[in-house]
């Protein structure tokens, strides 16, 4: 079910996965109807035929009117609720009640009070934030005029009016803009993850109405186009005006969620809105998500249900069977009520009469306290100052409240890699001229030291320079003034072959437009370095070197593709020189180079390599001065080339080629891909705590790749790194299979024990087994074979293949195989998955996944939204699992452990009072403490364990990730423990109820009174009871605060002074039908008896508990119990630091030639539609 959520800072909070079905399924049915839409331009009677959807967001789910009936059913739905609701009704019964109405009543209404004020503030947020987003404001063309009014009140078919960085309102169809042809420039990060900016064209029918108002408002088009999809790449739809019918695709349409920059004013007419925009529809479905233990939680409360059922089942025949051979003689004393006729009548009402005594079996408090420690442990984690963000003063948010344990259960991990672990941040970090490597900073002995401010260049000589930008070699600067012609071709080549257009709004300040990072990067470095880019026309590129003024004549682009690799850029310059500047991949470039480079183009290369191993994305340059003649011929054949219309693209590669050859080498340049800060660490972390990374990205193979290897994903030292690359399903499944047997080559034999095991497994999905591989493997995998891995008859040999590697890359991925490859994982694993990411394309994945984590960066706000969890940089995740999801798991643990125990060992002693008292259904603990012993004795001593324990600090959490491991085996809590926890309760009930019974059967006190009346056997029980409960809490808390003690003694105490409160003198004057232990407290508690059965009663319980916790290290260690050995010796004895020696591994080369993921902007320059002004004159 989809979350209604809007972009940026729409939504800060949870949307309720019930308001939410609600609102999808209307939306659902009426777009199933809608197979075309249909709308006219400035026509609202005519739209509104269609109803189509208001431009509002609703993610609100209750009003003042109906919140409590709908609260209250919301409640009622679980099971545990409806439980205590039937079991109040029962107790409305006289003929089977043997506990007041009152005990029931009182926790019940405390439970829906405090669930129902949470749900109450959460939805007054929420309709907080849904009245921010559809009040904003938005400029509307009303008859003639433009008005402003609120984003609700848009409908479709209005046109409206966006500025420059704005947001944009709903899917519009763009009209005009301030930009020559109707281009407008926007910024799509919240919806794909790029910085960099795109651009659209207006339709040609409307682009020269500009801000005519008058026109405006006189269009009257008439769109035809698909219905709402969730496609963010794809539009096709017509618009028909004037009688013409003009073709609409995707670069006419501004999605909801772009930003407008660079661009003064645009119009669009409204396509789509509120629920029906593509940001909307991209949202995809997302489950109530429970965690695993939760899923735990409910088979072990039918588990009770049916111990339960037995339990009564057998006390009401016991009841029957002592009915029919002792009460017989008892009729004179008891008389058996009018209705009931035989002792299997009495028996049957036994059976009921036991069932409200023993409701406690499964208290009503359990889901109530889970629900507090997990709010609890989420504030923990909104209030981390070392996961709080300074630069963008943004803390990590937990946005959900149920799944705080399972961030310590998690194995998988698919990231995102744009934005995600990279700042999508290009920097020039170093570069090679004819042999010379230039980017390590020297001190003043000529020593490379490290990078530091003070060896900082100082670029003031350059006015034009850029700021932001470093480097700290000042060599270079010294290469650059001396005039060196080499090093002038280098960067002459930087500022000339782009695509990159400038802006010069106020004087002296460029603002470059590049279509990727890398570019941006490399003409700000050619820039700072005094080689400014300009300006540019579609016929000539103005550069200013080291202070002149100089224009080229642009006499061609060979543009940038994915099959080429490279770019290349044709100039006259003002000596009437024919130059060539080319860029691309070293491999690339390396063919195309003359023979007599060949020695420097070694020493380059060298170079490369040492650039490839810290993780920079390398690109050669190179130059060739053409013969005139020669360029005569060829630009014929590239104009000819360039005019035909069957093969263009392949003809056009052919005659690039003629020209782009015997290039002179001038040398290279290494980026850096700016990682976030802490992510190589943290997946290193992360790998050692057993949890497996996979990057899921839209990028180009090379690029994710380079990434991979410096995220430390993939290492040099891996035994290999299998690409599968094939187009066909055949060729896909054969390169899996390969891959699979250099792995493991046994694991392709039919007498491989886990061929065996699935050959047994006919039932679809299954638990796949874990394999060993033989080594450490890599995989990468592009979007074109995963569309092929994926169906139904490969999926699994995808999955087998890729659960055996260290890290996997899939690339070139929708967002539809985001989800698709989490759900393969999901299915066939049963592991608890995490999906880490930062804009709209990687929604599918995070809800897809048991754990959505959102990157709060600056591409965009729409994962966060969507999201579980949420915060600004990636290294924060390690913090996250390794320390809050471990202690929030260890907490569950224990809270569950504890709390099923200590109501097994107070509930199971009536079953054993049964046999003593005619299985008449008799309580043993008086009506108030049944009420409290959930509510308030026991309650917050567990509550504090549950919110502050801690095995170890997090320190040593993240220096031992291998403490994460039991979380992923759910070891501390599971059946087998669940089990144990029934084993000890009955235990303890056993002792509790004997123990007692001993001490006061046929005793008296010291005056010789007699003591073994039933009101001071329950006091005694009841004393020791919580008493022993008290020291089990004790025991098991390793983490003591002040807040623990005064919880864990406090409840202790207070225990004490309720029980003088209720045994009171005034009370059961007062109140005598209800307050009927007069003066028991204080006859009872004076008594040495007592003590010596609360101390014999505490020790016999802690016995057991005490020697397993300490034989179980010792007879039956696990590597956790290891590594806290270790811990516990490094306590004791401190070791002193070690040296950390950073060893240099030999990296392989990986050329990135990233520029753009679609073809370049080389058509768009040479067509002039990137001018300001429409007149320009062509020379």
């Amino acid at each position: 079910m989809k979350y209604v959520k809007a972009f940026i800072s729409e939504i800060l909070w949870d949307c309720s996965w019930f308001c939410s079905a609600m609102y999808e399924r209307e939306n659902d049915q009426r777009q199933n109807e809608e197979e075309e839409r249909i709308l006219q331009a400035n026509n609202r009677r005519f739209n509104s035929l269609f109803e189509y959807p208001d431009n509002s967001i609703k993610t609100s789910k209750y009003s003042f009117f109906n919140f409590l009936p709908v609260n209250l059913f919301e409640q009622f739905r679980r099971l545990a609720n409806a439980y205590f609701l039937i079991l109040l009704f029962l107790q409305l019964i006289p003929q089977i009640s043997s506990l007041a109405w009152y005990t029931t009543v009182i926790p019940l209404i405390v439970v829906l009070s405090i669930t129902g004020v949470k749900d109450a503030i959460d939805d007054v947020k929420r309709h907080q934030s849904d009245q921010q987003v559809n009040n904003r404001s938005v400029l509307i063309l009303v008859n003639g005029r433009i008005e402003e009014n609120k984003w609700r009140n848009v409908q479709v078919g209005d046109i409206i009016k966006l500025e420059n960085d704005h947001p944009v309102t709903a899917d519009v169809l763009l009209l005009s803009s301030s930009e020559p042809y109707g281009l407008t420039y926007i910024e799509t990060a919240d919806l794909d993850g790029e910085t960099n900016l795109k651009v659209k064209q207006a339709v040609s029918a409307t682009s020269d109405m500009e801000d005519n108002l008058e026109l405006l408002s006189a269009f009257n088009g008439e769109v035809r186009c698909e219905p709402p999809n969730n496609k963010l790449d794809r539009f096709s739809g017509t618009l028909s005006y004037l009688g013409d019918t003009y073709f609409l695709d995707y670069e006419r349409l501004l999605l909801r969620g772009c930003i407008i920059r660079n661009t003064d004013w645009c119009y669009g007419l409204v396509v789509y809105t509120g629920p029906d925009t593509k940001l909307m529809q991209n949202s995809g479905r997302s489950t109530f998500k429970r965690t695993h233990i939760d899923h735990l939680m409910n088979v072990l409360v039918l588990w009770i249900f049916m111990l339960l059922g037995g339990m009564c089942f057998l006390l009401s025949i016991g009841h029957g069977i002592w009915e029919s051979n002792r009460g017989y003689y008892f009729q004179a004393f008891l008389p058996w009520e009018r209705y009931i006729t035989s002792s299997a009548a009495s028996s049957a009402l036994a059976f009921w009469s036991y069932f409200i005594v023993l409701n406690t079996m499964v208290p009503i408090s359990l889901y109530v306290s889970v629900e507090i420690i997990r709010l609890g442990n989420s504030y923990y984690i909104n209030w981390d100052r070392k996961m709080f963000y300074a630069p963008k003063n943004t803390p990590a948010q937990a946005r959900t409240t149920t799944l705080n344990e399972e961030l310590g259960q998690v194995e998988y991990v698919f990231s995102d890699k744009t934005g995600t672990l990279t700042e999508n941040v290009m920097i020039f970090n170093k570069c090679s001229i004819n042999g010379k490597t230039y980017g390590y900073s020297y001190d003043e002995n000529g020593q490379c030291v490290p990078k530091c401010p003070s060896n900082k260049v100082d670029f003031s000589y350059n006015r034009l320079a850029d700021p932001k930008f470093s480097f700290y070699d000042k060599t270079l600067v010294e290469a650059v003034k001396s005039e060196d012609p080499l090093v002038y071709l280098f960067f002459l080549c930087l500022s000339l072959c782009h695509t990159v257009m400038s802006e010069e709004k106020v004087e002296g300040e460029l603002v470059y437009q590049a279509q990727s990072p890398d570019e941006g990067a490399l003409v700000t470095a050619s820039r700072n370095f005094g080689f400014v880019f300009h300006s540019r026309t579609p016929e000539t590129i103005t550069v200013i070197e080291m202070g002149r003024v100089r224009v080229y004549r642009l006499l061609a682009i060979l543009d940038f593709s994915n099959e080429r690799k490279r770019m290349s850029v044709i100039v006259r310059t003002p000596e009437d020189r024919v130059m060539l500047f080319c860029k691309g991949a070293d491999t690339i470039i390396y063919e195309l180079l003359h023979p007599s480079c060949a020695a420097l183009s070694v020493v380059t290369m060298d170079q490369l390599d040492d650039f490839a191993s810290e993780g920079l994305r390398t690109l050669m340059v190179a130059y060739r001065e053409l013969d005139k003649a020669f360029f005569q011929t060829w630009i014929k054949k590239h104009g000819e080339a360039w005019l035909t219309l069957e093969n263009r693209e392949k003809k056009l590669a052919l005659v690039y080629e003629e020209i782009e050859r015997d290039l002179l080498l001038l040398g290279a340049t290494a980026i850096e891909d700016k990682l976030q800060s802490g992510v190589p660490e943290t997946i290193v972390t992360l790998n050692k705590a057993k949890i497996k990374m996979w990057v899921l990205t839209g990028d180009k193979q090379e690029t994710a790749v380079n990434i991979a290897y410096s995220c430390r994903i993939f290492k040099d030292e891996m035994d290999a790194v299998f690409m599968v690359e094939g187009t066909d399903r055949e060729t896909v499944l054969e390169e899996l299979r390969t891959a699979r047997k250099k792995m493991k080559p046994e694991s392709l034999l039919e007498s491989d024990p886990i061929n065996i095991y699935l050959a047994r497994k006919s039932k679809m999905p299954f638990k796949a087994v874990d394999e060993v591989p033989n080594g450490s493997y890599g995989l990468v995998i592009s979007g074109c074979s995963l569309a092929y891995a994926l169906e139904s008859n490969t999926e699994f040999e995808l999955l087998r293949t890729a659960c055996m590697c260290k890290g996997v890359v899939c690339c070139r991925m929708t967002p539809l195989q985001k989800a698709q490859v989490v759900d393969l994982v999901k299915r066939y694993k049963k592991v608890v998955t995490l999906a880490i990411g930062d804009g709209a394309n990687d929604i599918g994945m995070i809800k897809a996944a048991h754990i959505g984590v959102g990157i709060s960066g600056q591409e965009g706000m729409q994962a966060t939204l969507s999201s579980d969890f949420s915060f600004c940089q990636f290294r924060y995740l390690q913090r996250l699992l390794l320390v809050h999801g471990r202690w929030s798991y260890n907490r569950m643990c224990k809270f569950l452990s504890y709390f099923f125990y200590k109501n097994f060992a107070f509930t199971l002693v009536h079953f054993w009072y049964a046999f003593f008292n005619g299985f008449s259904a008799q309580t043993v603990y008086d009506v108030w403490f049944i009420a409290f012993y959930n509510l308030v004795y026991t309650s917050l001593p567990i509550l504090g364990l549950s919110l502050f324990e801690k095995d170890v600090n997090e320190t040593w959490s993240l220096c031992y990730p291998e403490l994460y491991e039991p979380g992923q085996h759910n070891l501390y809590f599971n059946k087998k423990e669940f089990m144990k926890c029934l084993l000890h309760g009955i235990y303890s009930s056993f002792v509790l109820f004997f123990v007692p019974m001993g001490t006061v059967f046929n005793s008296e006190r010291s005056d010789g009174k007699d003591i073994s009346d039933f009101q001071s056997f329950s006091l005694l029980v009841q004393t020791t009871l919580i008493w022993v409960m008290t020291m089990q809490i004790a025991l098991s808390t390793t983490y003591w605060t002040m807040i623990n003690h005064a919880f864990t003694w406090g409840s202790l105490g207070l225990y004490f002074c309720i029980l003088f409160l209720l045994c009171s003198d005034g009370m059961c004057l007062m109140f005598p039908s209800v307050f009927n232990f007069l003066g028991v407290a204080r006859n009872g508690l004076n008594q040495p008896q007592l003590w010596l059965c609360l101390v014999l009663s505490s020790v016999l319980c802690l016995i057991p508990l005490m020697g397993y916790n300490f034989l179980k290290p010792i007879l039956w260690p696990i590597n956790v119990d290891k590594v806290l050995n270790r811990i516990h010796f490094c306590l004791k004895h401190p070791l002193p630091p070690p040296v950390q020696i950073k060893v240099k591994h030999p990296g392989l080369r990986r050329s990135a030639y990233a520029f753009s993921h679609k073809q370049g902007f080389g058509a768009l320059i040479t067509s002039g539609k990137t001018l300001k002004s429409r007149a320009f004159t062509r020379r």
